[in-house]
């Protein structure tokens, strides 16, 4: 059996939504990412004009949590972001919540996500524009990530921050060998975290745990507010390159991807989670698939935002910062289609054909499936897996 995402969602995945009352975008998640690439959307079939090679292609769901649609939505993001920015040093900040926190954020995701982005970018930015650190504006890219290593809750938010800023039309460049000290970054991130929360408690923005008190959240923050909170403050980047890299791989597809799943046997998956080594866990195929959706983003949610200097409402101080950076003006890269990033990638044209080279040629359209009056997931799974035999 192919161990894939998509495969694990096709066995376990009626069995989980019998289980559990889940909203219409997780379900719409779950849809895309069982019919993606599958008769069910359709497609065209093409052949080599010398009659050498055949084959069906079909269509692509698009979804953002789907493993298989996330490459040339990344690269085509990543190509933008690095046509823009500075060529100056840059720093990586992380920004992480309390595991204590986790609860109400599954509770209210929309709320905490917002106070998350705007706690660690206000911190940012009164400590950098105060004349102790820096005295001026940087640029910020901020990417939120909602997992770890095992797929589990981990909400954190990823920095990337120019290594200076702009005042008074002059680039100013951080002076010392560190961003900003670790320990006044830290503490003025906690207190106003905590402070936003009590806002929001305070202004009945917030549906708490059951059996959770106003008084008893109160007193769960009087407690985090003396414990030290995980920022991580990283090295310099001679340039952002390698941190827009790295944001750019959890911008979509999901929290885990087809290479890192070992197996599907016996009702259970076993997956890698390590970096440096293999490390391997295996959960049931419903614990999976939980982990997996409960990371599906908000529809029209935006996961990564810009500021400062980086903020599209800034674009003349970019240019000025350009220049005086000795940049040359921004140039909008050409769009990229899926065929010019698998050239790009090395890779034999995926339009063309394996024994003579010559392009293919389409002799028909597939039609799609139109979607069954049965919602039932498991009616959708018998019918890919019927398509697929």
């Amino acid at each position: 059996m192919e161990a894939t995402i998509q495969m694990i969602f096709l066995l376990g995945y009626a069995s989980y939504d019998q289980m559990y009352k889940l909203s219409d975008h997780i379900r719409e998640a779950a849809h895309c990412i069982m019919v993606c690439r599958t008769a069910v959307l359709g497609g065209h079939t093409q052949a080599c004009p010398d009659g050498h090679y055949k084959r069906h292609w079909y269509n692509s769901c698009k979804h953002r949590m789907c493993p298989l649609c996330a490459f040339t939505q990344i690269e085509r993001w990543l190509a933008k972001q690095k046509a823009r920015i500075l060529n100056t040093d840059h720093y990586h900040v992380i920004f992480t919540i309390s595991d204590k926190l986790h609860e109400l954020w599954r509770l209210n995701t929309k709320v905490m996500t917002q106070i998350l982005f705007k706690t660690a970018t206000e911190t940012l930015f009164q400590l950098l524009e105060d004349e102790k650190y820096l005295g001026a504006r940087p640029g910020i890219i901020a990417s939120l990530h909602t997992w770890c290593k095992t797929i589990a809750l981990h909400p954190h938010l990823h920095c990337l921050i120019t290594g200076g800023g702009l005042v008074a039309k002059k680039w100013i460049k951080v002076s010392k060998n560190y961003l900003l000290p670790f320990q006044v970054v830290r503490n003025k991130f906690r207190g106003k975290f905590i402070a936003h929360i009590r806002k929001a408690l305070r202004n009945g923005e917030l549906i708490l745990p059951d059996g959770m008190h106003p008084q008893q959240l109160e007193n769960l923050l009087n407690k985090l507010g003396r414990k030290k909170w995980n920022v991580h403050l990283k090295e310099t980047y001679s340039h952002g390159n390698g941190v827009l890299i790295y944001l750019a791989r959890y911008l979509r597809g999901g929290p885990i991807s087809n290479k890192r799943i070992f197996s599907i046997k016996d009702g259970k998956v076993t997956f890698n989670y390590g970096r440096e080594k293999v490390e391997l866990m295996t959960l049931p195929v419903c614990e999976f698939i939980g982990r997996y959706l409960q990371h599906v983003p908000i529809s029209n949610s935006i996961r990564v935002r810009s500021y400062g200097l980086y903020h599209h409402s800034h674009k003349e101080e970019l240019a000025l910062c350009r220049q005086l950076l000795g940049q040359p003006p921004i140039e909008e890269p050409e769009f990229l289609d899926w065929q010019t990033l698998c050239g790009q990638q090395g890779e034999k044209h995926p339009e063309c054909c394996p024994v003579c080279g010559k392009r293919l040629i389409v002799l028909g359209v597939i039609p799609g499936q139109k979607r069954s009056k049965d919602p039932s997931p498991s009616h959708l799974q018998d019918k890919i897996l019927s398509l697929a035999a």
